[in-house]
């Protein structure tokens, strides 16, 4: 079956950085666009970073030139490194995997990231 599964979040100083990661299985990952969303108290799901079969990104106006959205593809992984962070990027922050061709999405189950002093 299919999963993913995120690790890397915890408890950061503003400024600081995290590094999250996301391992797939179950899934050919070369067919799968892959993305990072969060989800903050009281807020809806919003899209942070994707990064497409290709290798070209896209990123939310509010962290660009923070964030980096990678793959690994030996690795089946899929990484979001967050540099300068800030509190409002405190949220749970969710992989997603959609097949290119059929449109069908697989979630984690979320890490948090919690940016405080």
């Amino acid at each position: 079956q299919v999963q993913l599964v995120e690790s890397g979040g915890g408890l950061v100083q503003p400024g600081g950085s995290l590094r999250l990661s996301c391992a797939a299985s179950g899934i050919i990952f070369s067919i799968y666009m892959m993305g990072w969303y969060r989800q903050a108290p009281g807020k809806q799901r919003e899209l942070v970073a994707s990064i497409t079969t290709r290798g070209s990104t896209n990123y939310a106006d509010s962290v660009k030139g923070r964030f980096t959205i990678s793959t690994d593809n030996s690795k089946n992984t899929v990484y979001l490194q967050m540099n300068s962070l800030k509190p409002e990027d405190t949220a749970v922050y969710y992989c997603n995997a959609k097949n290119v061709w059929t449109g069908r999405a697989y979630w984690g189950q979320g890490t948090q990231v919690t940016v405080s002093s």
